[in-house]
């Protein structure tokens, strides 16, 4: 047998490394390609991911997706690091023996109705779940969660979400929202080092993780979608220091009394007071949002919003009068300042900008801030302005859209325009932001998307609203000046 004679716990480190993965549980799909279980759509993910070793674990077949299926754990003939479990709760204990016979270093389990039930003794089953894995030496992450992507090993659970590795790290109690993000944020460009659902907690929980990607080298950014925890003092701790270390984003749920409802039923979570919680955030830093989209929004700032700005003053470019109002409205109510252009600016702009029908004043807003040139004069007159700390340049009516006529293609649009908009930010050496809304039409939708795809490829941050560009930059910028504050002090 293959158990683990170390007595030593095993680390985390080891957890997001198999060398073989088995999913208990797995079912062939029905007739005509349907009815995949979600042990199915892992060894699925698996296999398109490029993961070596997979193995399922079912006595009913002989093969599963083209692969040999095996009638037990013990049966696999070469190593087993990581099990995913997708079998009733009652059939779990057994299993475990299993995994411990076999020398697992980590189980996963899918497999709901636990603590999260209220039944008591659905907690007991936790309980016992829980010395087997301590007596047989491996983790347990979940139950109720579903586990781990980690791209740069190829272990995947999904199979539509971006397998090529970046430095983001999401840690969360919702599987849902394990999956939702990487899929929502890979055409803006983020890309992510590790995700962790981790459900009810039994073992592996928030505190750990949090301090393993405060040290993880592949990790720069650490993202967190926490409802509650058992271990408030254990993860203040974790919290802080990882925010010392790194940017920290956390979407807490349950703020209301229907969510506290909801989190209890769907994680066990008690979730702790809001204020407390709110408190925390502030002490340590971290950049608290509110919900989903909005981490996305902060992700894009901190991935791409380069150099991050040294302070609050914000200025729009862009051609269309209505959303030039609207945008320098969202600015300043979310704590942003669009302050008046200096004179010997605005003179400067109009020796090279129509004069007719132009807001010069900040917004900047005239029509030919559409053509490559133009703008590139826009971007580096304005943002040699000492109070201004980021540039904002909006697409008000969407050119690549039915406006555009077909004139503002790859060649004579978006090649040039991301070509002056990464040199004038790297003149004047501030962040230049892309505000581009998505049209309502089909058409629209296909050129949106191609802007979006060049934009992102240029290393530019894209922001879908102008209210979700201005609130996750004015989180930024209040962390960058708390963060600077910090280090000031500290120097």
């Amino acid at each position: 047998m293959d158990r683990n004679p170390t007595g030593k716990p095993v680390s985390l480190e080891e957890v997001f490394n198999p060398r073989g993965v088995a999913v208990v549980g797995v079912s062939a799909p029905a007739a005509g390609g349907g009815g995949f279980s979600f042990g199915g759509l892992v060894v699925l993910s698996l296999i398109k991911a490029g993961f070596p070793a997979v193995y399922p674990i079912n006595p009913k077949y002989p093969e599963i997706l083209g692969i040999r299926c095996y009638p037990n754990l013990l049966a696999v003939p070469g190593p087993v690091d990581h099990v995913v479990v997708n079998i009733p709760a009652e059939s779990c204990l057994a299993l475990l023996d299993e995994c411990a016979a076999k020398g697992v270093r980590s189980v996963h389990f899918f497999t709901a109705g636990f603590g999260e039930s209220g039944e008591e003794d659905r907690a007991a089953l936790e309980r016992a779940m829980l010395d087997k894995a301590r007596d047989g030496g491996f983790r347990i992450i979940g139950p109720n969660c579903i586990g781990l992507f980690v791209p740069g090993r190829r272990v995947a659970n999904s199979i539509d979400i971006p397998l090529d590795p970046g430095p983001v790290a999401f840690v969360t109690q919702s599987g849902g929202h394990a999956q939702i993000l990487p899929k929502s944020s890979g055409p803006r460009g983020i890309r992510f080092s590790k995700v962790v659902s981790y459900g009810n907690a039994l073992d592996v929980n928030e505190c750990e993780l949090l301090e393993y990607f405060a040290g993880d080298d592949e990790t720069e950014i650490i993202a967190a979608y926490v409802e509650g925890v058992r271990d408030g003092e254990g993860f203040a701790r974790a919290l802080a220091e990882a925010a010392r270390r790194k940017p920290v984003i956390v979407y807490k749920g349950g703020k209301t009394e229907a969510g506290l409802r909801a989190a209890l039923g769907h994680t066990a979570s008690m979730t702790s007071s809001v204020a407390v919680f709110e408190a925390l955030c502030r002490q340590t830093n971290a950049i608290q949002v509110d919900h989903l989209d909005e981490m996305i929004d902060v992700l894009t700032a901190l991935r791409f919003a380069h150099p991050l700005p040294a302070g609050a003053g914000a200025a729009m470019i862009g051609a269309g009068g209505g959303p030039a109002v609207l945008g320098s409205d969202e600015l300043e109510r979310a704590g942003l300042s669009v302050p008046r252009l200096l004179r010997e600016v605005q003179e400067e702009l109009k020796r090279h900008l129509p004069i007719a029908g132009s807001i010069f004043t900040n917004p900047v807003d005239t029509l030919n801030l559409i053509d490559s040139r133009a703008i590139d004069v826009a971007l580096r007159t304005v943002g040699s302005s000492p109070d201004i700390h980021m540039l904002v340049y909006h697409l008000g009516f969407h050119p690549v859209g039915s406006w555009g006529m077909g004139r503002f293609s790859a060649r004579t649009f978006l090649d040039p325009v991301t070509a002056v908009i990464r040199a004038a930010r790297d003149a004047v050496g501030k962040p230049v932001l892309i505000a581009l809304r998505p049209p309502e039409d089909l058409e629209g939708m296909k050129e949106f998307l191609a802007a979006q795809e060049a934009f992102v490829a240029a290393g530019l941050p894209v922001f879908h609203s102008l209210r979700g560009l201005a609130g996750a930059m004015s989180r930024i910028a209040e962390w960058k000046r708390r963060k600077d504050h910090t280090t000031s002090i500290s120097s």
